[in-house]
């Protein structure tokens, strides 16, 4: 038996879940101590952590601060106004979609046994009895709303919390870096805890009321807990390429006219695209990662505890051992907040080089506390030994082999993190050698960028290929989920530094837009180049994860389906495996054509604003940001529709079509070419958009000899950077959702397939 008993668990899990929830508001509240309003900023002024001391250099410099404060504010509201607004009408089509999507749940699964009402013989255990095919399709319909409906709120709070701290980041950053640092980092916190525990607290309150119903029927009650992970992907898919495709317009259309024709800087106030660029930040990089990271943490939890109900903690109904997931992700929580404290309360940064490797330490502390967390949780809720499901037999395993498991995906992550990094940062030579080749053009930018990202891929893809064979020679397909949640578990503090860089970028659009001196931009650039390296290390953490989440969902769907064995030299397999591959190239079709499209109508209407507004290019007039605005939301919500459709309906009609084998290898496919694309486009994307900030910079005598701002290398720089934005923005980070998302739904529908797929075989 475990050390901790069934009562310590159910205490042990929400109490992490209130304190992280706790924590969160605390870095709010200590966030909302910086005033937006002129007569309280000047009050504020006096604190004494961090920085360069804490006179306003406005002030030192003569300008008038009243004038400052009340400008930030504006832009402040006009972005958080654009964001707020946005997401109200993506959420208005996205509630009808999940409104649709649910009665097509509830009658596939309801008419598994023709919507009777009598108990069934359980899948696995003949012997038993289970309770009927009709409720587990109307309980799969409620998790999968309440999954559905926390991504969108996950989504909505981490906007709502970015577009609250970029302008107190802004007015921070004249008091140093440091200050400014602190600001954007609790914000991202706030966010990280908030989107952790209330995944968890929820999952945990739906285990809990669903067991009232089912009782002993495990298998029935954690069968029907995967819906939650198919909510919070699915809304994740639409969060992704709908803020992705907003977000993208508007920089490509801000950036090829302002910067590379009419030769103004970033953020220029009289650039009309410029809110909805900041906006963009906001619903794409914040909304659409929260619900991303929400939707892979729901499916790794989901896919551990289906394969758990029928290993020995669900046969034997070891509550404790069957919630080993829900455990991790508590400690996960614990942490995180010490980790987060080290950026914020316990060393104090000073100096603009010290902000990444500050980020970095983030990911360094988190791993290892939570290699000895993992370790403490494994031998207090583990019996020592226990069998798990492996593909109809059961296979032993010991509680420090499933801690091995847990630990792999953590140190997996870290790598990928790390290696993510080291193709994306300026500080190396793989983007300055990118940044060189601006010398002879865009062309040339062009072929070294794409031959960066086709070469960051392959420790990834080692890394990931170790973890899920040593996971999986431990403990089947339940290694590899909880390998999967190993490299989520620290997820508060992956979140909170992948937010941090949006809100430093608004930041810095911020202080622009507000006339503010050269220095303080220099310090809210230097925040921003940070943060765009971790958001590259965000993203390789997403792909990663979704790689083993996927692997671990497969596996349930190949069980739950009664697949005794994928045969890949089997035309029904081998055909869908080939189309499997393809649909990642066709999903990135249509996003990346959605950006050009949609950039396109940009382009035209900042050339005619610039071309039709008298005074605009002198500042003496004032652009129109409102059409922008809604030309980035109409193309946004238009276009994001196809892809969304391509990868909901691709497993209901294969598997209905062509049965479970098809959509195995359809399954398979897609994961395997998926990751190669995600990775290759992110890293790519991103270190195109580091290599111009290394020359605008000019931080190194090298980058010097390449700059300064607007010189024919820095234009080919931007070129490159813009071709890179949807790569790294859109079709990137969302072909991670396609791949699980896919193979959730196929896990849910699995029953229905398994019962009467396969119609076109049948018939021919």
């Amino acid at each position: 038996m475990a050390i901790l008993s069934a009562l310590g668990t159910e205490v042990f899990i929400p109490i992490a879940a209130a304190v992280g929830i706790a924590f969160a508001v605390v870095q709010w509240l200590l966030v909302a101590r910086v005033k937006l309003t002129p007569a309280a900023a000047a009050a504020s002024g006096g604190s004494k952590n961090g920085g360069y001391g804490d006179y306003l250099i406005e002030e030192e410099e003569g300008l008038n601060d009243h004038n400052v404060v009340v400008k930030c504010s504006e832009i402040q509201c006009a972005i958080s106004e654009g964001a707020t607004s946005f997401l109200f009408t993506e959420y208005q089509y996205v509630g009808i979609f999940m409104s649709i999507f649910a009665v097509v749940i509830f009658l596939f699964l309801g008419s598994v046994e023709g919507f009777s009402t009598k108990s069934q013989p359980c899948t696995y255990s003949k012997d038993k009895y289970c309770k009927p095919a009709l409720f587990n399709a109307l309980f799969s319909t409620a998790s999968f709303l309440l999954g559905a409906i926390t991504s969108l709120v996950s989504g909505f709070l981490g906007m709502k919390i970015a577009t609250f701290a970029n302008a107190r980041t802004t007015l921070e950053a004249r008091k140093g870096v440091g200050k400014a640092f602190i600001t954007a980092f609790r914000s991202g916190a706030v966010m990280g805890f908030l989107l952790a525990s209330s995944g968890l607290v929820v999952l945990y309150i739906a285990i809990n009321v669903f067991k009232l119903y089912y009782g002993d029927d495990w298998e029935g009650l954690f069968e029907s807990i995967t819906g939650y992970g198919l909510g919070g992907s699915s809304m994740a898919l639409f969060g992704r390429v709908g803020g992705g495709i907003y977000t993208k317009a508007a920089d490509v259309g801000a950036d090829l006219v302002g910067k590379v024709e009419r030769n103004i800087p970033e953020d220029d106030p009289r650039n009309p695209a410029v809110i909805a660029d900041n906006v963009g930040d906001n619903v794409g990089d914040i909304a659409g990662m929260g619900s991303d990271l929400f939707g892979s943490y729901a499916e790794s939890s989901c896919a551990a505890l289906v394969v758990a109900s029928i290993s020995s903690f669900g046969i034997n109904h070891d509550f404790t051992g069957m919630c080993y997931p829900l455990l991790v992700s508590s400690v996960g929580i614990i942490v995180c907040l010490i980790t987060t404290l080290f950026a914020t309360d316990f060393f104090e940064i000073k100096a603009v080089k010290e902000i990444e490797p500050a980020l970095k330490k983030q990911l360094i502390i988190s791993t290892a506390l939570m290699t000895v967390g993992i370790a403490i949780i494994s031998w207090l809720a583990l019996p020592a030994r226990f069998t798990i499901f492996n593909f109809g037999a059961q296979k032993e395993v010991t509680n420090w082999g499933l801690f091995f498991c847990v630990a792999i995906g953590l140190w997996a992550g870290l790598i990928i993190g790390f290696v993510t990094e080291y193709y994306t940062s300026n500080a190396y030579s793989p983007v300055q050698d990118v940044a060189d080749s601006c010398r002879t053009g865009a062309a040339t930018n062009v072929i070294f960028g794409l031959a960066l990202g086709y070469k960051s891929v392959i420790i990834p893809i080692f890394a990931i290929a170790v973890s899920i064979y040593v996971s999986f020679s431990i403990a089947a397909m339940y290694g590899i989920a909880v390998a999967a949640l190993g490299m989520l578990s620290t997820i508060a503090t992956g979140l909170a530094i992948d937010a941090y860089g949006p809100i430093s970028d608004n930041a810095g659009g911020i202080a622009e837009m507000a006339g503010m001196s050269h220095r303080i931009r220099e310090r809210t650039d230097a925040l921003d180049a940070a943060g765009n390296t971790t958001a590259a290390i965000g993203k390789g953490f997403a792909i990663g994860s979704a790689a083993l989440v996927s692997l671990a969902l497969f596996g349930a769907f190949v069980s739950r389906a009664g697949v005794k064995v994928v045969d890949v030299l089997s035309p029904k397999v081998f055909i869908g495996l080939i189309v499997g591959a393809m649909l990642p190239y066709w999903f990135s079709a249509m996003t990346m054509k959605s950006v050009g499209s949609a950039a396109l109508k940009m382009v035209e209407e900042v050339r005619r604003q610039f071309n039709t507004i008298p005074g605009l290019m002198e500042g003496t007039a004032k652009p129109d940001y409102a059409t922008c605005v809604k030309i980035s939301t109409d193309a946004s919500i238009k276009e994001m529709i196809p892809p969304g459709a391509l990868v909901m309906l691709t497993p209901l009609i294969v598997g209905t079509l062509f049965g479970v084998e098809t959509l195995s290898g359809v399954l398979a496919g897609a994961l395997v070419s998926g990751v190669q694309i995600a990775i290759s486009a992110s890293n790519t994307g991103g270190a195109w958009d580091n290599a111009k900030k290394y020359i605008e910079a000019g931080a190194s005598e090298h980058a010097r000899s390449l700059g300064p701002k607007g010189s024919d290398c820095h234009k080919a720089a931007v070129i490159g950077d813009t071709i890179g934005d949807p790569l790294k923005d859109t079709s990137g980070p969302s072909l991670n959702i396609l791949i699980k998302l896919m193979a959730v739904e196929s896990l849910v529908f699995a029953p229905f397939f398994a019962a009467h797929g396969g119609l076109l075989f049948k018939y021919l």
